[in-house]
């Protein structure tokens, strides 16, 4: 499915308390999120965040057909780009409200982004994450100095109950996704991607409840006016492709998948308002093709990647996407003419936390 670039947005919810949106979403057809939020929170990250490596590999662009340039945020702090968002929103925080300390939902990622992010601020965390959700990531946030709380994620309703918590103590509920701020702290992978690249044809992204795509497809479009956004979900878990198909938000079951961290139910009500005009497709991969992605990322790349860090590369290596045409570019001296140039592509590693014996198991 294909849709506009730089339409309006609809009304986002999940704001955290008192510490302001940045803008109406939809008010008078301006965006929640826009370009000046990405560099902004660019500004506020420096020094603080790290400007993650860019990878290439002859190997990977000979398999795809296409020059790849693969963004690292494996190699972020607490190793996915969640510590972007959550340092970005936790640092426009008053002092009275980080006295009070926040609170957070997560499978884990977000989880141990908001646990360093409030610690480096100088507060606390109260994490709200599935029971199920991998030890190595509950070890990690509990690592930080964050107070986990567990949940069963297919029989209770992990939103209810972060709100309640923070009702009942008084803390400020930071969400994962459904924030401009949040939202504008991950934009800046892509930022920094074309930063170094330069313009790219596509860019691939995993997708969960949408803010990494939202903030990436701000950065993106407004860098490289009709490059392609391309957002890869789980087979199990296609709940924002649906919702592109259907023009609203569509709930799916929990999916059941080993992308943990795309297993999510429905796109964000103020995610989905910007990527219903920012993406460009949805992208399906199997279970297996991402074991296969993480098998090459190891091997041929020398990179550790979690399940949903690696679905945009599972993506481009099945063979699921469907590349632009290579764009003729200028000839080399001595050679007249224009000649064919492969598509260059941008995909997003968003994250390498996995333990040990959970990589083992899925690779095995």
């Amino acid at each position: 499915m294909t849709q506009n670039h730089h339409g309006s947005t609809g009304s986002g919810s999940g704001a955290a308390p008192g510490s302001g949106s940045g803008s109406d979403p939809g008010s008078a057809g301006v965006p929640a999120v826009t370009f000046d939020d990405v560099r902004d929170a660019a500004r506020r990250l420096a020094g603080v965040a790290h400007r993650t490596p860019v990878l290439r590999s002859r190997t990977l662009d000979a398999l795809t057909g296409a020059e790849v340039h693969l963004k690292c945020e494996n190699f972020q702090r607490v190793g996915a780009f969640k510590f972007r968002g959550a340092y970005n929103a936790l640092s426009r925080l008053s002092p009275q409200q980080l006295a009070r300390g926040v609170a957070a939902y997560s499978s884990g990622n977000h989880a141990q982004a908001v646990a360093l992010a409030a610690r480096e601020l100088g507060s606390h965390a109260v994490i709200v994450m599935p029971e199920d959700s991998p030890k190595s990531k509950q070890d990690a946030t509990a690592g930080y100095g964050a107070e986990i709380v567990t949940y069963d994620r297919y029989t209770e309703d992990r939103v209810a109950l972060g709100r309640k918590i923070a009702e009942e103590r008084d803390l400020v509920l930071i969400p994962p996704y459904e924030h401009p701020h949040i939202i504008a702290g991950q934009g800046t992978a892509a930022l920094e991607l074309i930063e170094e690249t330069g313009p790219l044809d596509a860019l691939l992204v995993p997708v969960g409840g949408g803010g990494l795509m939202a903030g990436a497809a701000t950065a993106a479009t407004a860098l490289v006016p009709g490059i392609r956004m391309i957002g890869v979900e789980p087979e199990a878990g296609d709940d924002t492709r649906r919702s592109l198909a259907a023009g609203h938000r569509v709930t799916v079951p929990v999916p059941r998948t080993i992308a943990d961290g795309q297993a999510v139910e429905t796109p964000g009500e103020l995610t989905f308002s910007l990527n219903r005009w920012l993406l460009d497709s949805v992208a399906l991969v199997s279970d297996d093709e991402i074991r296969a992605a993480m098998k090459l990322a190891f091997e041929r790349l020398k990179i550790v990647t979690e399940p949903s860090g690696a679905t945009a590369l599972a993506a481009l290596l099945a063979g699921r996407i469907d590349l632009p045409p290579a764009p003729e570019r200028p000839g080399r001296p001595g050679r007249p003419g224009r000649s064919p140039h492969p598509p260059r592509v941008g995909v997003i590693i968003s994250g390498g936390n996995v333990g040990l014996a959970r990589f083992l198991e899925l690779l095995g």
